[in-house]
């Protein structure tokens, strides 16, 4: 049953992302009153599907829905400047899927609204979610681990592996210039930013595309789904892969492995911090277990258990020590903290959600990577 206090939602999108919004919402108690897809069919479609009152025949008519306080942006990547600027200009606060906008000039106006309104304006960067994410983050932060000195890690998929592999985000003028560094690369950019609380400041990238011609379905294909019937002939533009090195504010340095063409990997995001003191290291498929290095002592591997943990990771903790939580469980976390600032009236003064601000961010880290693909050389984050 929807809490009287929670304000009322509408998700744009329908396709795999959307649905995992969706439940997230029902499992915090906040009314999903409305569901915008691609055609006035699709969203009442949907919203048959979801049991939500109603499906929107476009974005008009879901922003002058009174019911509507808080809209989910799941839609293409070519679609979130326009539907998170009319509706922040709408009154309505906006969580938007990542990357925020398809270049950084449009992010800078999206964070420039943002702070200009005062709404909750939030990136779904969902993977600081996990507990333990947390749990780097503070033993960062409270200095039991030592200055970070190296970062580094990767995320590696195979859901575009073969040439038979579609989906929308191949299509630059969807997806963006960069697929693989937008799409899980700048995940794990803002997952090293938000760990080590440095932002990176220079890049050097080697990008590669290993499947230069795939077989594009006529019609449409959602996320990680296979496609079927006829196709035509693709020149793929877009990166399947590639390494980067990173220098951070403070002096740290980092590499990250990006790639959608790495067979046995589903979701393979990981991430170590080599500091003066200790190391840290986490992988997303293995989401509970924090693995902790020591010089002098038997390294630890410590599980998520509320009551090991350190205050601020505990507090997004779901569940008991030996049940696991994952992937969905953080965006529930994530919600928890956009949907307080929205009752409160704003954000916070340091939300531990991405802002606006911070979806800028890394649209300037993921710009910096392709002047340096493209150049072979350093290439400095906004410069």
């Amino acid at each position: 049953m929807a809490h009287p206090k929670l304000p009322g939602a509408a998700i744009i999108g329908t396709g795999f992302i959307g649905g995992v919004h969706h439940e997230a919402l029902l499992r915090l108690g906040v009314p999903v009153v409305g569901v915008l897809g691609s055609s006035a069919a699709r969203s009442a479609e949907k919203a048959e599907e979801w049991g939500v009152p109603r499906g929107y025949a476009d974005l008009a008519e879901l922003l002058a829905d009174d019911a509507v306080q808080v809209v989910h942006i799941t839609s293409p990547n070519d679609q979130h400047f326009a539907q998170a600027r009319d509706a922040l200009r709408a009154g309505k606060h906006v969580v938007c899927e990542k990357p925020l906008a398809m270049d950084s000039t449009e992010t800078a106006e999206l964070a420039a609204i943002a702070a200009e309104t005062g709404l909750v304006a939030a990136v779904n960067f969902n993977i600081r979610y996990y507990p333990l994410v947390h749990e780097m983050r503070e033993r960062i932060a409270n200095g039991s681990t030592g200055s970070p000195y190296l970062v580094t890690g990767a995320y590696m998929q195979d859901w575009l592996l073969k040439d038979t592999d579609w989906n929308w985000r191949v299509e630059a003028e969807r997806g963006g210039e960069l697929r693989v560094v937008g799409d899980v690369g700048s995940h794990w950019f803002d997952l090293a930013s938000f760990i080590t609380g440095q932002r990176i400041t220079e890049v050097l990238a080697d990008l590669a595309t290993f499947v230069p011609v795939r077989k594009r379905p006529t019609g449409e294909v959602a996320t990680f789904s296979t496609a079927e019937g006829p196709t035509v002939d693709y020149e793929v533009h877009s990166e399947d892969g590639g390494s980067i090195l990173v220098r951070f504010e403070n002096g740290a340095r980092g590499v990250v492995t990006v790639s959608q063409v790495s067979a046995g990997r589903k979701n393979g995001i990981r991430i170590e911090v080599n500091a003066a003191d200790a190391s840290l290291a986490w992988q997303g498929e293995r989401p509970d277990e924090l693995w902790i290095g020591h010089r002098d002592q038997p390294n630890e591997l410590l599980l998520r258990d509320p009551g090991l943990l350190t205050p601020a990771a505990a507090a997004i903790a779901g569940l008991p020590g030996g049940h696991a939580e994952g992937f969905e469980n953080g965006f529930k976390a994530l919600y928890a903290d956009v949907y307080a600032d929205i009752v409160a009236g704003g954000p916070g003064a340091a939300p531990r959600y991405a802002t606006f601000a911070d979806g800028h961010e890394e649209a300037l880290v993921v710009e910096a990577v392709a002047r340096s693909a493209a150049s072979g050389t350093w290439a400095r984050v906004g410069g």
